[in-house]
């Protein structure tokens, strides 16, 4: 996922509102060292969920870093809260969502909540750096369903899998179709029209 020098070289976010949420002083201190390192000058500091609920509803952020804070799952509250409920252009945000524990679970849920990356601490700026211009460059397409809405979770299109289940059928008809009309297709070139006996 490393982007090339020159992509990282451009990159600054001064002009961007960034809501950061965090619990502790010195995940707010490291959170805070890394943004504004990256020239980020607008800041929302939040350390609760109704912090960050106050300043996502008076103020337009760009984006949203938020620490997950397990075990109660704050963070992901408040990104389910930003996608459903927060007013636009907040509710599509960028979210990378930071934790120290990244088993199975919690990656399911920062994913299911609506969040574009996790990142597992410690957290190196470069990393940062290199998930926001990821998010700022991919432009995931926003899903609306009625159990998830986030940035669509699919990195990569790669078609249906593999001979899995009824997709297999759905391949060998579409296979058999395009034959079919490939044959016709054949048919008609080889063999001229019929002439009538009055030309």
């Amino acid at each position: 996922m490393a982007l090339d020098v020159a992509s990282r070289a451009r990159f600054n976010l001064e002009r961007a509102a960034v809501l950061l949420l965090d619990e502790t002083q010195l995940g707010m201190s490291i959170l805070v060292q890394i943004v504004t390192g990256l020239g980020a000058k607008q800041l929302y500091r939040c350390a609760s969920l109704e912090e960050a609920k106050a300043a996502a509803t008076e103020h337009e952020i760009d984006i949203a870093i938020v620490d997950a804070m397990a075990p109660e799952g704050k963070g992901y509250d408040f990104v389910e809260w930003l996608r459903r409920e927060a007013q636009e252009p907040n509710c599509y945000a960028p979210v990378l969502i930071t934790t120290a524990h990244t088993p199975a679970s919690d990656i399911v849920r920062a994913r299911d909540c609506g969040g574009h990356f996790i990142i597992k601490k410690p957290i190196a700026p470069i990393v940062m750096l290199e998930r926001i211009i990821w998010v700022a460059k991919a432009g995931r397409p926003f899903l609306f369903t009625g159990t998830y809405v986030g940035p669509d979770r699919r990195f990569r299109d790669e078609g249906p899998p593999d001979g899995i289940g009824r997709r297999r059928e759905d391949i060998a008809r579409a296979e058999s179709a395009a034959k079919a009309a490939a044959e016709i297709a054949t048919h008609d070139i080889e063999t001229p029209p019929e002439r009538s006996a009055a030309s």
